[in-house]
């Protein structure tokens, strides 16, 4: 039986080469010769939600969004959210305020462009906002975004605020308080420690049962789930490169049954996108 509690369901929209650990190799590496596969593995998502009659949130690039504006249209015609993933998938902790400031005004501008909505929400890449990037609210409070998702509250070297409330709060710097909702990623509190359950390389490696435990103990409580998941995470055709030992693992690990995965989740859960789920609470 679908859960009671409306969770999220976001799609960051980027291609199989875009992930930190990956892109930071660079694209005078190699990765102009092998082919695009974000339209086909999104359409391939957005099949998946046709079928269980589900809506979600699409993060997406700028970057795609400008190359394939054509998706975003087909994404937003079948009723789905269209939020920014920012333009280049560079971490905010690797911009300056002035270079985030371009990008986002620049991402918002092409996806409202291609969607013909009003971009609502925003997720950094690798989930970079943290205690170290809060000048970003300022910025994004500014351009009119009216919630964030990039706040993992968990201890990781590259990302997370372990501190931060594991559910949707008012966003504060450290000297001044603003309007924007975080929805962070999911996490369960155990032990004295926040564990993640929210999707990506984390849905993929936990066994589905104890991601099903996850939120269904979340809702239980009366807390909605914030999911996440790439589209290139279905795609266990996708071209393997010659990476370092932990990010292949990490990267490659688990793609084969990441698809039955998140059908069986859809049809344990009740999902919609960020937005509806934030107007619920």
């Amino acid at each position: 039986m679908p859960s009671r509690v409306l969770n999220a369901l976001t799609i960051d929209v980027e291609d199989w080469f875009h992930i930190v650990g990956i892109d930071d190799l660079g694209p005078d590496k190699g990765f102009d010769k092998y082919e695009s596969r974000v339209v086909q593995n999104t359409r391939k998502i957005l099949a998946v939600l046709r079928e269980r009659q589900c809506k979600a949130t699409f993060f997406v690039l700028g970057s795609v969004a400008n190359e394939h504006p054509t998706l975003v249209q087909e994404i937003a015609k079948e009723g789905h959210e269209i939020g920014t993933h920012g333009l280049s998938h560079k971490p905010v902790c690797d911009q300056t305020r002035e270079e985030f400031a371009k990008e986002l005004e620049e991402s918002i501008d092409i996806l409202e462009r291609a969607s013909n909505q009003k971009i609502l929400g925003h997720r950094a890449a690798s989930f970079s906002i943290t205690n170290q990037t809060l000048w970003a609210i300022e910025i994004l409070e500014r351009a009119g975004i009216e919630y964030d998702s990039s706040v993992f509250p968990i201890k990781h070297k590259r990302y997370g605020m372990p501190r931060s409330s594991r559910f949707p709060h008012t966003l504060n710097d450290k000297d001044k308080k603003h309007s924007i909702i975080e929805f962070p990623l999911s996490t369960l509190r155990l032990l004295g420690r926040n564990f993640p359950i929210a999707g990506g390389a984390y849905f993929r490696f936990l066994p589905y049962g104890i991601v099903r435990w996850g939120i269904k103990r979340l809702n239980k409580e009366g807390k909605p789930a914030m999911f996440y998941i790439h589209p290139w995470e279905i795609d266990p055709g996708q071209p393997r490169i010659d990476l370092p030992f932990r990010r292949k693992f990490v990267h490659y690990h688990g793609l084969r049954r990441a698809e039955k995965k998140f059908r069986k989740l859809l049809s344990d859960f009740s999902f919609g996108p960020a937005k509806e789920v934030l107007a619920h609470e």
